[in-house]
């Protein structure tokens, strides 16, 4: 038997505060009812990013979200089955995004999210395939735009904030994180509000990719 090509997605969001993975119970050996990070075999006709979008589709119902190549995972033995390299992925999917309830198909019998940080043990070599995963998340977090990939296109700082602390995995001062977010200039304040809880309507912001990017060029990082 030759070498079998997979592609398996971590698919991260932000719900109740934390970051969240979405994450498959297998129904079938090996590692029957063990959870593991989405992801099927790579069909012959298929490219990479044409299978890891069609995964995500098929797990949470959406297609137009950030979505990005990580790393292949080749170690032997890593699938009992055989020899079978692994091309991971990463998406985000927006907190409040109209993304469907997580659905089962293919070898899986369940679906749910989870922590990212404290994740059930997993099937494969998934647990390294997360934590990488996780790492890469908070790295490029700092000097890239994947973080608005997680909010909604209008948004407050409230959100942001809670975004980039679920990220971290730690809190960040409020004081500060809007005072250095704003010093950045590349939030555009909108005419609109939302109330959240009891207090008065908080001001909605969208994201500047252009006004990032020439930060970006001038070596400029998010300092949190």
């Amino acid at each position: 038997m030759g070498v079998r090509v997979a592609v398996d997605i971590v698919i991260f969001s932000v719900r109740d505060g934390r970051l969240k993975a979405l994450l498959v119970k297998r129904g079938v050996p090996p590692f029957e009812g063990r959870w593991a990070v989405p992801g099927g075999f790579l069909k012959d006709d298929e490219a990479l990013d044409e299978a890891a979008r069609r995964e995500l589709l098929e797990e949470t119902g959406v297609a137009d979200v950030y979505l990005e190549q990580l790393f292949t995972f080749g170690a032997p033995g890593r699938d009992p089955r055989g020899r079978v390299l692994s091309v991971s992925y990463f998406a985000l999917l927006p907190a409040g995004s109209k993304a469907a309830p997580p659905s089962a198909g293919g070898d899986a019998a369940e679906a749910a999210w989870f922590d990212a940080y404290e994740p059930p043990p997993l099937a494969f070599d998934h647990a390294a395939i997360l934590d990488y995963a996780r790492q890469r998340l908070r790295w490029k977090l700092e000097w890239t735009t994947v973080g608005f990939g997680l909010v909604p296109g209008r948004f407050t700082l409230t959100e942001l904030q809670r975004v980039f602390e679920a990220v971290l995995g730690r809190g960040v001062d409020k004081r500060n994180f809007r005072r250095k977010v704003l010093a950045l200039g590349v939030l555009r304040a909108t005419k609109e509000s939302r109330r959240e809880g009891l207090t008065r309507p908080a001001r909605l912001f969208e994201f500047s990719a252009s006004r990032f990017e020439k930060l970006r060029e001038r070596g400029v990082l998010f300092p949190f």
